[in-house]
C-alpha cells in the first residue's frame, strides 16, 4: 500500500510538472483573433480612450513611398498633446519608467518626452497569425525555460499567452522581421559634448525555413542567421562578423565568428554573447544590447510583473525622415527629443536578475515589452550596487508596407558617464530596409567571411 501510494504521487507530481511545460488549451488559444489581437494584446481600448481599440492596424498603403523605400509619415500632420520636460515629469512618473524620470534628473534643460495621440499600427500578415496560433497550441518551454520545444516550420511568437517573464522575452526573441532583412545603417557613439565618428554598418539576418537550400539537420537549432560588415571609417572597414544564433542557447551556445581585415584571418569569436563587448561601441553596449535584447535568456531569473500603461517610443517616422541628416539627430547627452514621437501603450513588464552562480555586468534589467509587436521598448540596466546604470530606448515605426514592426533608432544612455549610444539610423542612405531578400546558405559559412570583407 505504501508503494502504491509512493508511486502515485511520483505520477500525480509527473502531472503537474507536464502541465506546467505544457502548451495553451484550445479554448485559450482560440482568444487570439477573438477578444484578443491575432497576437496576443488586449484588443479593447483603456477605460478612458487615451489607448483606442485595435481595429487591425494601419493599412498597407497608409503613406507614400519614395524611391529610395523610406515610408512617409501617417501622422505627419498631428502635434503633441503635451511634452513632459523636467518641471512637469512628477505628474507622468506613473507612466514613465525610472530611466526616463533619471534622464529628466540628469539633463533637465534638454530631454523631454512629446507625448503625441496613440495609434495601434501593428497588423501583420494572415499566414504570421496562423503560424502564431499554431505557437500557441504546441510550443512548450524546455531547460528551465532556456530552449522551446515544438518550435517548427515558420517559427513565430513562440508564447502569444504568456504565463511567465521568460515567456515574455521570447516573444520579443522570436517576432517577426518581415522574412530575411537586408539594412545599411550608422552607429554613433557620441563624446560628452555631441561629436562623434559614424559607424556605417551593412548587415543581414536570414531565417533558415527561408533559406531554400538550407539544410534543415544542420539548422534545427538555429533561429537566425546574422551577418554585420563594418565599412566605415577606414580604420575598421572590412571587418565581419557571422553568428548563428541558436535556439537553445545552453544546449548550444550561440556561434560567432570574425574576419579581422587587417590580420586577414578568421577566428571564432566566443566572446560576441552576453556581455561581450557590442561591435565598435566603444564599451557603450554589451552584445545582449543589440535588438534591446538578443541571445540566451539563462544568466538571469525573469519575473513577470504583469502590465501597465507607458509612454513608450512609437510610430517614429519622423525620426526616420531622408531629409535629416546625422548631426540633426545626435546631440549632447542625447539624440534631438524634438524628432522623436511616444505614445501610451499598454506593455508587459518583466524584470530579469542574475542568478546567483552567474554572472553579468547588468545585475538587474528592468524591461517594458510593447503589447502589439512584441518589440522591447524601454530597459533600465543596473549595476552590482543596485544602481541604475544605463537607460535603453528603442524608437520604433512599423513598416506597413511590408507589415513589419521595426526599430528606427535604439538608444543607450549612459546617465553615470553621461555618453550614449545611437544604433540603427539610415537617414542619409541610398535606401532604406530590404525586406524579403534570397539568401543563400554558403553566404553564412565561416568560409564565406572572408570573401566579405572590402580589404
Amino acid at each position: 500500500m505504501r508503494k502504491m501510494i509512493l508511486q502515485c504521487g511520483v505520477l500525480a507530481l509527473g502531472l503537474l510538472a507536464a502541465n506546467v511545460m505544457a502548451a495553451v488549451s484550445p479554448e485559450e488559444a482560440a482568444k487570439l483573433g477573438t477578444t484578443l489581437t491575432p497576437v496576443g494584446a488586449e484588443k479593447a481600448g483603456n477605460a478612458d480612450g487615451s489607448i483606442p481599440a485595435w481595429t487591425g492596424g494601419i493599412p498597407k498603403n497608409a503613406g507614400a513611398v519614395d524611391s529610395k523605400g523610406f515610408l512617409a509619415d501617417p501622422f505627419a500632420n498631428e502635434k503633441p498633446l503635451f511634452v513632459i520636460t523636467a518641471a512637469t515629469v512628477d505628474q507622468y512618473k506613473d507612466k514613465l519608467s525610472d530611466g526616463q524620470v533619471a534622464m529628466f534628473k540628469r539633463y533637465p534643460q534638454t530631454y523631454k518626452i512629446p507625448v503625441y495621440p496613440t495609434h495601434r499600427t501593428v497588423n501583420l500578415p494572415p499566414e504570421i497569425y496562423e503560424s502564431i496560433k499554431r505557437s500557441a497550441l504546441n510550443v512548450k518551454s524546455i531547460n528551465d525555460g532556456n530552449g522551446l520545444e515544438n518550435f517548427t516550420g515558420n517559427r513565430y511568437y513562440a508564447f502569444p499567452l504568456p504565463k511567465t517573464g521568460v515567456e515574455v522575452l521570447w516573444n520579443h526573441v522570436t517576432r517577426y522581421h518581415g522574412g530575411n532583412l537586408r539594412r545599411i545603417i550608422t552607429q554613433a557613439t557620441p563624446q560628452t559634448n555631441g561629436s562623434y565618428t559614424p559607424i556605417r554598418f551593412e548587415e543581414e539576418v536570414a531565417a533558415p525555413q527561408l533559406i531554400p537550400d538550407m539544410d534543415p539537420a544542420k539548422s534545427a537549432n538555429v533561429i537566425s542567421f546574422f551577418k554585420q560588415s563594418v565599412t566605415a571609417p577606414a580604420r575598421l572597414a572590412g571587418n565581419v562578423l557571422l553568428v548563428h544564433e541558436t535556439l537553445d542557447q545552453v544546449k548550444e551556445p550561440r556561434l560567432a565568428w570574425v574576419y579581422n581585415a587587417g590580420q586577414r584571418r578568421v577566428r571564432r569569436a566566443p566572446q560576441v554573447a552576453y556581455d561581450g563587448p557590442g561591435t565598435a561601441s566603444d564599451g557603450l553596449r554589451t552584445s545582449d544590447n543589440f535588438d534591446m535584447f538578443s541571445g540566451a535568456p539563462d544568466r538571469y531569473d525573469w519575473k513577470l510583473v504583469g502590465k501597465k500603461e507607458m509612454y513608450i517610443p512609437y510610430n517614429s517616422y519622423k525620426l526616420d525622415s531622408p531629409t535629416l541628416k546625422y548631426d540633426d539627430i545626435i546631440k549632447a547627452g542625447h539624440i534631438n527629443q524634438d524628432l522623436t514621437r511616444y505614445e501610451l501603450h499598454r506593455v508587459w513588464e518583466v524584470i530579469g536578475t542574475v542568478k546567483p552562480n552567474e554572472r553579468h555586468i547588468y545585475a538587474k534589467r528592468h524591461m517594458y515589452i510593447d503589447e502589439d509587436s512584441w518589440q522591447v521598448a524601454l530597459v533600465d540596466h543596473y549595476d552590482g550596487r543596485g544602481q541604475l546604470w544605463r537607460v535603453a530606448e528603442g524608437h520604433a515605426q512599423f513598416y506597413y508596407n511590408h507589415q513589419t514592426p521595426a526599430y528606427t533608432v535604439e538608444t543607450l544612455y549612459d546617465i553615470i558617464a553621461g555618453r550614449y549610444l545611437a544604433l540603427g539610423m539610415k537617414n542619409e542612405e541610398k535606401h532604406s530596409f530590404e525586406f524579403g531578400f534570397a539568401a543563400k546558405a554558403a553566404d553564412y559559412t565561416p568560409a564565406a567571411l572572408r570573401a566579405s570583407g572590402v580589404r
